[in-house]
């Protein structure tokens, strides 16, 4: 079992689901499920989030953050810390967050059959991109 930061980012691999982890008004986390996309060059982890939710009202009021995977060994997992960056809200199916909408998709889950369809919903939705910059892994490769 290893401990060293390029086998603990490998259990991110390239996408995938993961815990994050915001910190709420009073302190306590706050904890999502969420699906996440991993530039392990950029060390960034990249996740559609909602504007009007918990998770990006917590990352407003402070940007710390944490994202928890596991593996198929369920004694191995690793934590990525670090700073969230929150683009803004898609105002419009053709704008820069909607295009970051449509890249985080495709690392997600492939092709999308309606990208027009899909444009609009993020818009509707009040969809933003959350980044985090990885400061810091933590846990357990096995």
């Amino acid at each position: 079992m290893t401990t060293d930061d390029a086998s603990l980012a490998e259990i991110f691999g390239t996408h995938g689901r993961g815990v994050l982890a915001t910190i709420k008004r009073d302190g306590r986390p706050q904890l999502s499920t969420v699906a996440y996309a991993y530039d392990a060059d950029a060390r960034v982890l990249s996740v559609s989030v909602t504007d009007t939710r918990a998770k990006t009202r917590n990352l407003r009021r402070d940007p710390r953050a944490s994202m928890h995977v596991t593996s198929a060994n369920p004694y191995s997992y690793a934590v990525a810390e670090g700073a969230a960056e929150l683009t803004a809200v898609s105002g419009d199916p053709q704008d820069a967050t909607a295009d970051a909408l449509v890249e985080l998709y495709r690392a997600v889950n492939g092709e999308h059959p309606d990208w027009d369809e899909f444009r609009t919903a993020m818009v509707a939705d009040k969809r933003l991109v959350l980044r985090l910059h990885v400061r810091r892994f933590y846990g357990l490769a096995a």
